[in-house]
């Protein structure tokens, strides 16, 4: 009797695809560096070895999926900008567009924010050249309806708005669709009529070193430092020992280990969140908020922006550490909602989430672009920009 023979066995067209999405919501969920290829391949359906024929490893697979979700927001932007009818109806569609795709596609924001920083150079820098097209891109729609706008306002301006989408990355909260979509759009809408601040130029503050001398506070800035410039996983006791000058056993005198210093980094910004937050509660609910704006603002910008470091490289914290540190950002964050409803009691508790990590997300992102930190007035822009986005949340 002859064999039957079986059917040729057809890859999906679009496995390249399959993978890089599931790649996409692995690095979201646990970070670049806990992932790895086989977890990938797993997620995807298929063998490691066979993930080897769409991507040289997981480095190109992380560009692959940051540049294609650069494409992905390029061509609904192009879209929307295309749509008959006024520049403030194009610009209107562009806000809309992008917030359908933000919620559609969350895994894409949070990868564009933090994951860059370990791609290759040459992807790096890819990225950065998509990005300032968009942005320039957003600005030339935004500057067609404003024209009063000077270039770098309107840049400033944009930024803000793309943060407005990206701080999905920030927090789980999840209205019905369509609520969510409205609400995005009108805080990214509030952000482009945003009247930039005029007046005498003030300097944003300066990272502040810590206590004068101490060689323990010497090494935990220079270690927070490299933490943000490279990502935990990258640095070295050694690394963290010749920023601070400082060299050998001597380090371990003041920090047993990295996760050590990571965690007195986390505890010492929960600190000072907690006292001015402990300030404001005493004083009238409007009053409070533009309080823990503007102290926000200034702790962000003389820390050398530990918030951002702490909440990218947190899986790297042990656990109990972890646990608490959690707690005491979501206790912070607390008087934020609290307040906002007090001032606007029919806000949904959801939408007022949404609201209050749209504020802090602008000022965290803002605050690590260094074009952006030498603009003459960045801690009254960053402090009103928060502002206006918490009273177009109302």
């Amino acid at each position: 009797m002859a064999e039957t023979s079986r059917p040729p066995v057809r890859r999906p067209r679009n496995r390249k695809a399959q993978l890089a999405d599931a790649a996409a919501e692995l690095f979201r969920k646990h970070g670049y560096h806990q992932v790895s290829v086989n977890d990938i391949a797993q997620a995807a359906g298929v063998t490691g070895p066979a993930v080897y024929r769409h991507f040289r490893g997981k480095q190109d697979i992380l560009a692959h999926v940051l540049l294609s979700g650069m494409d992905t927001f390029g061509l609904a932007a192009e879209g929307a900008l295309a749509t008959p009818g006024t520049a403030a109806d194009q610009l209107s569609a562009l806000l809309r567009a992008v917030a359908e795709l933000a919620v559609d596609r969350r895994e894409i924001t949070a990868l564009w924010r933090w994951e860059g920083r370990h791609l290759a150079e040459a992807d790096r820098t890819k990225i950065r050249h998509r990005g300032a097209e968009l942005i320039a891109q957003w600005a030339i729609a935004l500057r067609d309806v404003r024209p009063e706008l000077a270039k770098a306002d309107a840049e400033l301006l944009c930024w803000a708005a793309l943060s407005v989408y990206g701080s999905l990355s920030d927090h789980h909260v999840s209205p019905p669709r369509r609520r969510f979509e409205d609400l995005l759009v009108t805080l990214a809408s509030a952000v482009t009529s945003f009247e930039v601040p005029t007046g005498e130029p003030v300097p944003a503050p300066r990272p502040v070193p810590g206590t004068p001398g101490s060689r323990r506070e010497e090494l935990l800035t220079a270690a927070i430092s490299l933490f943000r410039e490279r990502g935990y996983a990258a640095v070295s006791m050694e690394d963290i020992g010749a920023r601070a000058g400082m060299a050998g056993p001597s380090i371990y005198r003041y920090f047993p280990g990295k996760a050590a210093i990571l965690v007195a980094g986390g505890y010492r910004m929960a600190d000072q969140l907690a006292s001015t937050a402990a300030h404001a509660m005493t004083l009238p609910a409007g009053e409070a908020l533009r309080h823990l704006a503007t102290s926000y603002v200034d702790t962000v910008l003389r820390s050398d922006n530990i918030m951002a470091t702490f909440a990218n490289e947190l899986r790297n914290l042990p656990e109990r550490d972890r646990k608490d540190l959690v707690r005491l950002q979501r206790h912070y964050v607390g008087h934020w909602y609290r307040l906002l409803r007090t001032v606007a009691p029919e806000l949904a508790e959801p939408d007022a989430k949404v609201v209050v990590h749209t504020a802090l997300t602008i000022v965290n992102d803002l605050a690590r672009t260094p074009r952006l930190l030498r603009r003459p007035r960045i801690a009254a822009e960053l402090t009103e920009l928060a502002v206006t986005v918490l009273d177009a949340g109302r």
